[in-house]
């Protein structure tokens, strides 16, 4: 049984897990959950045992000088609770951490007896994949789930994928058994630009969030990182001839698979998304204070301190062979990347 020290009953919460890994395309999932962290000023209150779930030789700790004194911080998940007020308060549980090596079950029943221990009503659990989606249109993020009714409830996807999965699918599937409603959100990264950060997918995995839990979250820098790292694709993309025409044939495909969506339905369904993040802008921040995913707002931002310049472009035939592509309808997974390739499971 898990005891839980000095955690307050907690209201309506809702449990946000994100894991650094094979599931985690431009650190896009795990940036997003630790931006939550951030802006609520999360308490953490449990840290599982690196022990029991990580191979050393594939996330090695790390040395560092506190005063003078050496310390050792090892790779693990840890579990914070953030509180959310105003006119209708709700607590996220936050869990962040890194896709463990081994031992998976175990790992997903003690994630599942913190979320029982604290009453959290439902798991939305984030990540990120590589695919073929141009940087200069909005992030596709799509919702999925196993339970058939929540699917048809909260407007999700019923996940009908079949092959080789992370942790997220795991988790969610433990989920699914113990009877917790689960929910997946991923974000579409551009297989050509993969490198961390993206900080235009981690704010469409935080829009989706908003509009999956009814909530308002703070976006702080990201709008304007998400606007900057575009414009820093856009100019290096422009400096290599096949990279352009490579974005463009992904730009037209794009456009074309999009085109049906164009109806009636679709634009009020959009122009009510809309209506609701006008209501819920705060202090300081205008009606729809959310920047658009497109980055079609034009923006001038001095990038030379590096820090949202992205890499060069990979060229479209220096992707990693084996990637595999998530077809229409399935679940998306983030292809493996590192040493931890093949994860074992108990």
């Amino acid at each position: 049984m898990i005891e839980l020290e000095g955690v307050p009953e907690l209201v309506d919460p809702v449990m946000v897990a994100a894991f650094e890994g094979w599931n985690d395309a431009g650190d896009a999932a795990s940036t997003a959950v630790g931006h939550l962290d951030r802006e609520w000023k999360g308490e953490v209150f449990a840290a599982l045992d690196a022990e029991d779930y990580y191979d050393f030789q594939v996330n090695r700790p790390t040395v560092w000088l506190d005063g003078g004194v050496r310390k050792i911080t090892w790779p693990t998940t840890r579990l914070s609770v953030v509180r959310i007020g105003g006119e209708k308060p709700r607590d996220l549980v936050l869990v962040r951490g890194i896709e463990p090596s081994m031992r998976w079950r175990s790992f997903c029943n003690e994630i599942l007896g913190f979320a029982h221990e604290l009453g959290v009503e439902m798991v939305v659990i984030l990540g990120a994949l590589l695919g073929d989606t141009p940087h200069t249109r909005p992030v596709p993020v799509s919702g999925v789930t196993s339970d058939p009714d929540l699917a048809r409830t909260m407007d999700l996807e019923e996940t009908k994928y079949e092959g080789p999965t992370g942790i997220v699918g795991i988790l969610q599937e433990a989920c699914t058994h113990a009877g917790v409603p689960a929910v997946s959100l991923w974000a579409a990264v551009p297989h050509y630009v993969s490198q961390p950060p993206n900080p235009k997918a981690t704010l469409a995995l935080l829009n989706r969030l908003e509009d999956l839990l009814g909530l308002r979250i703070p976006l702080g820098e990201l709008p304007e990182d998400a606007r900057a790292w575009q414009l820093g694709v856009d100019q290096l993309a422009a400096e290599d001839s096949e990279v352009a025409e490579y974005v463009q044939t992904l730009e037209e495909a794009r456009d074309t698979a999009e085109l049906p969506e164009a109806s009636g339905e679709a634009i009020a369904r959009e122009f009510e998304r809309y209506l609701r993040r006008r209501d819920v802008g705060g202090p300081g921040q205008p009606p729809g204070g959310h920047a658009t995913e497109g980055g079609d707002v034009p923006y001038l931002r001095d990038t030379s301190s590096g820090r949202t310049r992205p890499p060069k472009p990979q060229r479209p035939e220096a992707e990693r062979p084996g990637t595999p592509r998530p077809k229409d309808g399935d679940e998306p997974e983030d292809p493996p990347t590192g040493p931890d390739e093949n994860p074992s499971e108990d």
